[in-house]
């Protein structure tokens, strides 16, 4: 592949390091240009060469290779980058905007110096609201909901590793002792193991929910795809859904579909606790909700009893390590939590939160990596 013969694919990766860099990742011109020369040694219609050209010129750190994995993964959305063929990119439209200099003359002419500044188009959509979105504008946010990071905090595990120091492990010392004819000459060490703390996210996706549980249920396929089997997924609405399989997907839109297949009360009503009742029943009480981070994403809108869904939010919160609820609602001005619903959940919430935009979703992301920053 040439630069000049290969247009297409040359537009498909800088459209590719533009979502990586979206994501945080370290792909500045000069990795692109790396990338492109590899890929001149290497064939673009091999999914094996590009995600190895790119992975060994697009990273800088080893924190850089799971975002790329997911970046990856949604930008292709499994397929190979075909010559002749451009995929959807994220793109950042420069807008300019003229700032005046605030010292005038005295004979209260212009001002002496203007300086030209950009707002990036990202940045407007990060703050706007997805239920407003365009169908570009949602295309393009739903691209950068996929690469979200929403791992959580590792926790302390009751199981041991070989440590350097830390604990004596009497079963290994004795066996090094053993090995050496009962001389007694090194001590052995262990420490607890640490793993990600489990995140369980329930989604609303009743009627009243209808603008924002697309955005919600692609933000849990995110912390699916990057917490792995420490996350699981519910919807819940007249009836409570387990989706956990189907938004393991690695295309987000075939997780989608998938899910919304799964799915049989989307756009209903919403009986949330009798919902919660029946997953601390079923799931929760059993082992799903114990230590966990559990992100209820709803408007509070209640058509059962409000005094069930109390009971239940208080027991969750004895079960689980810190309670997250999403209200999409309340970024809107003026709002109060008044619905019966959310007045009675209200008192069991650890973090009261939104989730109504792309920068509301990467401020949730960051809650679960770290519930106490």
């Amino acid at each position: 592949m040439t630069v000049s013969a290969g247009r297409d694919v040359t537009e498909t990766i800088v459209g590719f390091a533009r979502t990586l860099r979206a994501a945080g990742g370290a792909a500045d011109p000069e990795r692109v240009q790396a990338m492109l020369r590899a890929l001149d040694h290497l064939d673009v219609l091999d999914g094996a060469d590009v995600y190895w050209a790119g992975r060994l010129t697009l990273c800088a750190a080893p924190d850089d290779l799971p975002r790329y994995d997911r970046c990856f993964a949604a930008y292709f959305s499994g397929l190979t980058a075909r010559p002749g063929r451009r995929p959807p990119v994220v793109v950042v439209r420069q807008t300019p905007v003229v700032v005046a200099d605030p010292s005038r003359n005295a004979d209260g002419d212009e001002p002496q110096e203007v300086q030209a500044v950009t707002a990036s188009g990202v940045e407007v959509l990060r703050n706007r609201d997805v239920a407003r979105l365009g169908a570009e504008e949602r295309a393009e946010v739903n691209r950068l909901i996929a690469v979200l990071d929403a791992t959580a905090e590792r926790r302390r595990s009751r199981r041991f590793k070989p440590a350097p120091r830390g604990r004596l492990d009497p079963g290994r010392t004795v066996r090094e002792t053993l090995r050496r004819g009962g001389e007694m000459s090194l001590l052995r060490h262990r420490t607890h193991r640490s793993r990600p703390r489990r995140v369980v996210l329930l989604v609303d996706v009743s009627g009243s929910m209808g603008p924002y549980a697309d955005a919600l249920l692609r933000f849990a396929h995110a912390a699916a795809r990057s917490g792995g089997r420490a996350v699981e997924v519910f919807s819940a609405g007249t009836r409570l859904t387990r989706i956990t399989r189907e938004l393991r997907h690695r295309d987000p839109d075939a997780a989608m579909t998938a899910a919304s297949a799964a799915i049989p009360d989307w756009s209903g009503g919403t009986r949330l606790g009798e919902e919660l009742k029946e997953f601390l029943d079923r799931f929760g009480q059993r082992g799903l909700a114990r230590g966990a981070i559990v992100v209820i994403a709803s408007d509070g809108w209640e058509r059962g009893d409000a005094g069930l869904l109390g009971a239940q939010m208080a027991r969750l919160h004895r079960l689980a390590y810190r309670v997250v609820w999403a209200n999409p609602h309340k970024a809107r001005p003026g709002y109060e939590p008044l619905t019966a619903g959310m007045a009675a959940a209200l008192p069991y919430i650890d973090d009261f939160t939104s989730g109504h935009s792309l920068g509301a979703l990467e401020d949730l992301a960051r809650l679960i990596g770290d519930p106490h920053a």
